[in-house]
């Protein structure tokens, strides 16, 4: 399972103590989760007032770094086009896969100095995501733009005889050019009408060329006929071809335009290629930072949220548990209540939404006598 719960409680006599009866609980007798110590180092308290405030702020914050997150990890799988396991590759942490991060968490001093406030850190962290948020916005628009254009020449290219480009289908040589009084049009013609068409073309208006009519191409239900007739015939010649079901194209041959047409499909080729390898580095660097800025944060809440919880001087021990089966999620709960249902006799595991503790933040949400924060490591939506 890719979900986790990390949760803290107080340190009995010694923070080993709370860490050894939690793995009593649940990994000795019964295999309910497998569990790692999560490290939070001495981080700077502050007063209760900013603690209170902060907790508040926290929470928004993580939901929307985890979305960024979430955005950067869907685009890269929109940028791929490829399969699950191709872009779960490209999803990593510092290097490393996203449990392997988590469960050998260690604080970026170097990022995230301790010796800055509370406040400070969630400010670097906030201004750092916003800033990749922004950054995949344009890029993303750029490069979905680009797509689009090519993808919509493409699509031009491709189809039924009746709407796609004939640019890449006829040849200078299946035409009267430069004439003042002939002109050659081209038409689609079902081919279970293939031999109506042979014997009627030439009767379909006055001053058709006899004889003047070619299969240039097929597909799978038409082929594209060229037929060559005055042009003061053409009106005429077009409304008979409609009643027999017959599609004359509008289609002059200009190889400038056509040329035109075929270079800038190489050239949208061509800049989509350019700038797909240098995307993929991008998104994986900005989800390595936005995944690490958002592991963080869960750090900072448990912090907070178990100074606001079980008092000053610091001490609790925070734990990560990762549960073993979605079956065994229920059973891992009552454990977890039955440990520490001592520090708070209110919280049977879901909260009244009614009922709002200032800076606790739990409205309609769970709340269990333990500190408590999901972490889950599935962010693709594939459908």
């Amino acid at each position: 399972m890719t979900e986790f719960w990390l949760i803290s409680a107080p340190g009995e006599k010694t923070c080993q103590q709370t860490w050894d009866k939690l793995m009593a609980s649940t990994t000795r007798n019964n295999n309910l989760s497998t569990n790692n110590k999560f490290n939070i180092p001495d981080l700077k308290v502050g007063t209760l007032d900013v603690l209170v405030g902060l907790s508040d702020e926290l929470a928004k914050l993580d939901s929307f770094v985890e979305s960024v997150v979430k955005k950067v990890s869907q685009y890269m799988a929109d940028v791929l086009e490829d399969t699950k396991d191709k872009v779960q590759e490209n999803l990593l942490a510092n290097g490393v896969d996203l449990v392997t991060y988590i469960t050998r968490f260690q604080w970026d001093m170097a990022k995230y100095p301790i010796k800055q406030s509370l406040k400070n850190i969630s400010e670097i962290i906030a201004k750092q995501v916003t800033q990749i948020d922004n950054d995949l916005k344009a890029r993303a628009s750029a490069y979905n733009n680009l797509k689009g254009n090519l993808q919509n020449l493409e699509r031009k290219n491709a189809g039924s005889l009746l709407t796609r480009s004939l640019a890449d289908i006829v040849k200078r040589e299946d035409f009267v050019l430069d004439s003042e009084y002939l002109i050659t049009l081209l038409v689609v013609v079902p081919k279970t009408n293939y031999i109506e068409w042979q014997k009627t073309y030439e009767t379909l208006a006055e001053m058709v060329v006899p004889r003047s009519t070619n299969l240039l191409f097929e597909d799978q239900e038409s082929g594209l006929f060229s037929v060559t007739l005055f042009r003061k015939a053409i009106d005429d010649f077009r409304h008979k071809a409609r009643e027999c079901k017959f599609t004359v194209r509008d289609f002059q041959y200009n190889e400038e335009e056509m040329k035109a047409d075929k270079e800038e499909m190489t050239r949208l080729s061509t800049d989509k290629k350019k700038q797909f390898g240098p995307l993929v580095r991008w998104l994986k660097v900005n989800f390595s930072e936005a995944f690490i800025a958002w592991i963080h944060i869960k750090a900072l809440r448990v912090f907070v949220e178990s100074v606001l919880r079980y008092g000053l001087p610091v001490n609790f021990q925070a734990m990560l548990l990762q549960p073993n089966k979605k079956a065994t999620q229920k059973k891992l709960r009552e454990v977890l209540y039955d440990l520490y249902k001592h520090l708070d006799s209110s919280a049977t595991g879901i909260i009244d939404v009614a009922m709002d503790i200032p800076g606790l933040n739990l409205s309609q949400q769970e709340y269990y006598p333990y500190v408590y924060y999901k972490i889950d490591c599935n962010l693709l939506d594939f459908k």
